[in-house]
């Protein structure tokens, strides 16, 4: 089968390999109809190629049908369309009885300290085969599975696998008061969620970017923007709209290759050229993040308010404002999606034919899994407008 595999630092390639089978059996197949490219499949790119091995398939933003099941799985059968959240969990261990499904201990990867598997995404988290591929292997399907109708396009549902759950638990975990204001920091395909889920519930937002056509997107969704070209510090700009105050939450989706860091994005590629060997312990055990956005929510939000985090991080000693998180009362929340805890409150809302959340506003792009490598570069540089993009294999 095609998929699309890691090569190098910017070097992906749609490939022919082993067609996926069935392993164990709580396994499925799925024949996948339409792959997310992710903000964090751009880390992949950038970034954390240590931790990756030429041939891996990328992808954790899957859909489509199933094709074959395993001889335990009962809740699913070949024809069901189908959606595949991005981590991988069994539904019954402890973690898993307490809604921390990313952090489900049957698939967790105690050999590097991390959680469960994810699709698509390095050593750390499982070097399971992603879904940018014509099919994929799913494990544990009968709980990881999310059966949506068939009809409505892709787009309606392709984000339940990590777009909208992500989103979703950013706004949960910012814990907005009633009638408050929450600053987005980062207007990418999370983000715009996280925007548009705010607004959906009430709260003002002020979106923070700058790219024109995320700016525009987000105000079209009812949020106040600050353009960052415009105001070069955001968090003198939100508190200019806020009273002098800030707002009662911020909600960061930016990561670790923010702008506006010169140093550490020279750390990080310094890092990158290193043999995998030695930088592997360099990304580990250093601080190699940029963390401009993260500075700028924490300055942002007001005393005694709630920053959440949902922009991907990898340094181990990154440089932290303690003194300043600590005098103003800060809460933080962070961490990878649980993505079946938030799925029964976000299903109404992507199968309502209002589209309240505009799911099928958000992907500005919708390429053949072939023209892949070009998809990574346009969503890199931000080219031609590209917000999200979809790949149909």
């Amino acid at each position: 089968m095609k998929a699309l595999t890691w090569q190098g630092r910017r070097d992906v390639r749609v490939e022919d390999v082993p067609f996926p089978t069935i392993e164990r059996g709580n396994d499925a197949i799925v024949r996948v109809t339409s792959t997310g490219i992710c903000g964090s499949d751009l880390h992949l790119y950038e970034v954390l190629g240590p931790f990756l091995d030429p041939g891996d398939v990328l992808g954790h933003e899957a859909m489509g049908i199933v094709e074959a099941v395993g001889d335990d799985v009962d809740d699913f059968k070949p024809g069901d369309r189908v959606v595949i959240p991005f981590n991988i969990s069994c539904g019954h261990c402890f973690m898993c009885e307490r809604d921390l499904f990313a952090q489900c201990e049957t698939t967790q990867n105690r050999e590097h300290g991390k959680g469960a598997s994810l699709f698509g995404y390095t050593k750390l988290y499982g070097q399971v085969p992603g879904g940018q591929a014509e099919f994929v292997r799913v494990p544990h399907a009968n709980f990881g599975l999310i059966k949506v109708p068939h009809g409505p396009p892709d787009e309606r549902f392709v984000y339940l696998s990590d777009v909208l759950p992500t989103a979703w638990q950013a706004v949960e975990f910012a814990a907005v008061p009633e009638r408050g204001s929450v600053a987005v920091i980062g207007l990418g395909p999370i983000g715009q969620m996280a925007t548009r889920i705010a607004r959906h519930r009430g709260h003002r937002v002020i979106g923070v970017d700058l790219v024109p056509e995320r700016l525009e997107l987000a105000r079209r969704y009812g949020a106040e923007v600050v353009d960052l070209q415009a105001n070069g510090h955001a968090p003198d700009a939100i508190r200019e709209l806020t009273s002098g105050r800030g707002t009662d939450s911020v909600i960061e989706a930016v990561g670790m290759e923010a702008h506006g860091a010169p140093l550490a994005q020279a750390a990080q590629w310094a890092a990158g050229m290193l043999p995998d060997a030695v930088a592997r312990p360099v990304f580990e055990h250093a601080g190699i993040d940029r963390l401009r956005a993260l500075y700028d929510s924490f300055d942002a939000v007001r005393r005694g308010g709630n920053v959440s985090i949902v922009g991907v991080y990898g340094g181990q000693l990154d440089p932290f404002p303690m003194m300043d998180v600590f005098d103003k009362g800060l809460s933080l929340r962070m961490g990878q999606a649980h993505v079946k805890r938030w799925v029964d409150e976000i299903l109404p809302l992507v199968i309502d034919d209002a589209d309240p959340l505009g799911t099928r506003d958000l992907a500005t792009h919708r390429l053949p899994l072939s023209e892949a490598p070009r998809a990574y570069e346009l969503f890199q540089r931000k080219q031609e407008g590209a917000i999200k993009i979809l790949l149909e294999p």
